[in-house]
C-alpha cells in the first residue's frame, strides 16, 4: 500500500471522525471520482474499520472503536489516575477530565461525567482549546519557555466567549501564572456557562504527564465555589503523581 493511499484513507477516517458521510461526500473530501474513494472505503469495510448502513451512508466501525479503546489502555498515566479520578467524580459529582499533549495538541484522554443533568460537553479524544481550556493551561505552562512561545505563535484565537483570551501575550502571561501557582482555571471563557479549574500530573522526572480538571455548569456552583474545589484537585493530582514516581513536595 502505498503512501499517497494511507494517506487518502487517513483523510477518509478523519471525515467519517465529524459524523456519518455518503460516497459522494466522502469523494469530495478526496477531490477524486466516487470509484477511487469506494476503492479505500471497500477494504475498511471489510476489517470493520467503516461500517456502510442500509442507506449507504458510512460511519466509523467497531473495529476502529476497538484499536482505540486498546490504545487509551496503554497510556500509562491514564490507567495510574483512573481510580484517583472515579474518587475525585464521587466526591465533588461533577464531571471529572484527564487530558495530555500530543504533537501540539491537547487532548481529553479520560472522563467521568457528573451526575447531575446539566454539564459540559466533551468526549474522550476530542481536542482541548489551546487558550480557553484549563488543562491546556496546565500543559503549555510545562513547556520549556522557548517551546511555549512557539507554540502560542501558531495559537488560532478564537473568541469563545467575552472571557476567552485574544492574544498571544495575554495567554504568555496566564502561563507564566499557571507555572508560579500550579494550577490553573478557565472562568467562563470557552462556555459562558461553565467553569473550569485544572492541576498538573507529574511523572519521575518532574515533567508535567497530564492534566486533571474539574468542570461545572454555573446552574450548579459559582465561580467562587468551583474555586473552593482546589484543595481536593490538587491533592487528586498528587495522588496520580505519586503513583506515576513522582516524589512527594519536601
Amino acid at each position: 500500500m502505498s503512501s499517497s493511499t494511507v494517506a487518502r484513507a487517513m483523510l477518509l477516517l478523519a471525515e467519517l471522525g465529524r459524523g456519518e458521510r455518503t460516497l459522494e461526500q466522502l469523494a469530495a473530501v478526496l477531490d477524486a471520482h466516487k470509484s477511487t474513494a469506494l476503492r479505500l472505503l471497500r477494504p475498511m469495510e471489510e476489517a470493520r474499520v467503516v461500517q456502510r448502513d442500509a442507506a449507504h451512508r458510512y460511519r466509523l466501525g467497531p473495529q476502529l472503536f476497538a484499536l482505540a479503546g486498546q490504545a487509551l489502555e496503554q497510556r500509562g498515566v491514564r490507567a495510574v489516575a483512573a481510580p484517583h479520578l472515579r474518587e475525585l467524580n464521587a466526591v465533588t459529582g461533577q464531571t471529572v477530565h484527564l487530558a495530555a499533549y500530543e504533537g501540539g495538541e491537547v487532548v481529553y484522554i479520560d472522563k467521568y461525567d457528573s451526575r447531575h443533568p446539566v454539564r459540559m460537553y466533551s468526549r474522550i479524544g476530542l481536542r482541548a482549546a489551546l487558550h480557553s481550556a484549563a488543562v491546556s493551561k496546565v500543559l503549555l505552562a510545562d513547556l520549556p519557555p522557548a517551546e511555549r512561545r512557539e507554540v502560542v505563535a501558531g495559537v488560532e484565537f478564537t473568541p469563545f466567549t467575552a472571557n476567552t483570551l485574544t492574544t498571544p501575550e495575554a495567554l504568555l502571561a496566564e502561563l507564566e501564572q499557571v507555572a508560579r501557582q500550579g494550577w490553573a482555571q478557565d472562568h467562563a471563557e470557552h462556555e459562558p456557562f461553565i467553569n473550569c479549574v485544572a492541576a498538573p500530573v507529574r511523572d519521575a522526572t518532574g515533567r508535567v504527564a497530564a492534566a486533571v480538571s474539574v468542570s461545572v455548569p454555573d446552574v450548579l456552583l459559582t465561580h467562587e465555589q468551583v474555586l473552593a474545589l482546589l484543595p481536593r484537585l490538587l491533592a487528586t493530582a498528587a495522588a496520580v503523581s505519586a503513583d506515576c514516581g513522582h516524589p512527594a513536595p519536601g
